[in-house]
Protein backbone atom coordinates (compact mmCIF):
# COMPACT_ATOMS: atom_id res chain seq x y z
CA UNK A 1 0.00 0.00 0.00
CA UNK A 2 1.64 3.60 -0.78
CA UNK A 3 1.50 5.98 1.44
CA UNK A 4 0.60 9.72 0.75
CA UNK A 5 4.39 11.06 0.01
CA UNK A 6 4.80 7.54 -2.36
CA UNK A 7 1.63 8.50 -4.09
CA UNK A 8 2.43 12.53 -4.73
CA UNK A 9 6.23 11.39 -5.68
CA UNK A 10 4.75 8.42 -8.30
CA UNK A 11 2.02 11.14 -9.43
CA UNK A 12 4.64 14.25 -10.12
CA UNK A 13 7.51 11.57 -12.09
CA UNK A 14 3.99 10.27 -13.77
CA UNK A 15 3.31 13.92 -14.85
CA UNK A 16 5.69 13.97 -17.97
CA UNK A 17 4.53 10.21 -19.33
CA UNK A 18 2.32 9.60 -21.84
CA UNK A 19 -0.32 6.60 -22.19
CA UNK A 20 1.05 3.68 -23.95
CA UNK A 21 -2.13 1.65 -23.14
CA UNK A 22 -5.66 2.48 -24.35
CA UNK A 23 -9.01 1.04 -23.28
CA UNK A 24 -11.46 1.20 -26.12
CA UNK A 25 -15.15 -0.65 -26.57
CA UNK A 26 -13.82 -4.14 -25.67
CA UNK A 27 -13.15 -2.93 -22.47
CA UNK A 28 -10.35 -4.78 -19.90
CA UNK A 29 -9.09 -7.93 -20.89
CA UNK A 30 -6.61 -11.03 -20.07
CA UNK A 31 -4.78 -10.16 -22.68
CA UNK A 32 -4.55 -6.36 -21.76
CA UNK A 33 -3.94 -7.21 -18.67
CA UNK A 34 -0.79 -9.73 -19.11
CA UNK A 35 0.69 -6.93 -21.72
CA UNK A 36 0.30 -4.83 -19.00
CA UNK A 37 2.78 -6.48 -16.38
CA UNK A 38 4.81 -6.51 -18.94
CA UNK A 39 5.23 -3.33 -19.40
CA UNK A 40 5.73 -2.72 -15.70
CA UNK A 41 8.26 -4.85 -15.09
CA UNK A 42 10.06 -3.13 -17.56
CA UNK A 43 8.27 0.54 -16.21
CA UNK A 44 7.43 -0.11 -12.99
CA UNK A 45 5.21 3.32 -13.91
CA UNK A 46 2.59 3.89 -16.96
CA UNK A 47 0.13 5.87 -17.97
CA UNK A 48 -3.40 3.96 -19.38
CA UNK A 49 -5.88 6.10 -21.63
CA UNK A 50 -9.53 5.47 -21.61
CA UNK A 51 -11.38 5.90 -25.14
CA UNK A 52 -14.42 7.66 -25.51
CA UNK A 53 -15.98 4.74 -26.66
CA UNK A 54 -15.49 2.44 -23.76
CA UNK A 55 -19.27 2.08 -22.01
CA UNK A 56 -16.78 1.72 -18.81
CA UNK A 57 -16.41 4.78 -16.42
CA UNK A 58 -12.63 5.59 -15.46
CA UNK A 59 -12.42 4.46 -12.10
CA UNK A 60 -14.20 1.04 -13.07
CA UNK A 61 -11.77 0.24 -15.33
CA UNK A 62 -9.01 1.19 -13.02
CA UNK A 63 -10.12 -1.12 -10.62
CA UNK A 64 -10.07 -3.66 -13.42
CA UNK A 65 -6.52 -2.94 -14.01
CA UNK A 66 -5.35 -3.34 -10.37
CA UNK A 67 -6.84 -6.12 -9.90
CA UNK A 68 -5.83 -7.67 -13.35
CA UNK A 69 -2.18 -6.41 -12.72
CA UNK A 70 -2.00 -6.71 -8.70
CA UNK A 71 -0.39 -3.40 -9.57
CA UNK A 72 -1.08 -0.09 -7.23
CA UNK A 73 -3.12 2.90 -8.72
CA UNK A 74 -1.74 6.34 -8.29
CA UNK A 75 -4.09 8.30 -9.63
CA UNK A 76 -7.28 8.47 -11.94
CA UNK A 77 -7.40 11.71 -13.52
CA UNK A 78 -10.62 12.51 -16.36
CA UNK A 79 -9.41 9.69 -18.79
CA UNK A 80 -6.24 8.69 -17.46
CA UNK A 81 -5.20 6.08 -14.98
CA UNK A 82 -1.78 6.07 -13.44
CA UNK A 83 -0.59 2.43 -12.51
CA UNK A 84 2.70 1.60 -10.54
CA UNK A 85 3.89 -2.10 -9.75
CA UNK A 86 7.50 -2.21 -8.43
CA UNK A 87 9.85 -4.37 -10.29
CA UNK A 88 11.49 -7.25 -9.42
CA UNK A 89 14.35 -7.12 -11.98
CA UNK A 90 14.22 -3.50 -13.63
CA UNK A 91 14.22 -1.84 -10.36
CA UNK A 92 13.85 2.42 -11.14
CA UNK A 93 12.29 3.89 -9.08
CA UNK A 94 13.37 4.75 -5.26
CA UNK A 95 9.79 5.61 -3.39
CA UNK A 96 10.37 8.03 -0.91
CA UNK A 97 9.57 6.27 2.52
Amino acid sequence: MLTGKQKRYLRATAHDLSPIFQVGKNGVGEAMCADLMDALEKRELLKVQVLQNCADAPKDVAAELVDGTNAELVQVIGKVIVLYKESKENKALQLPR
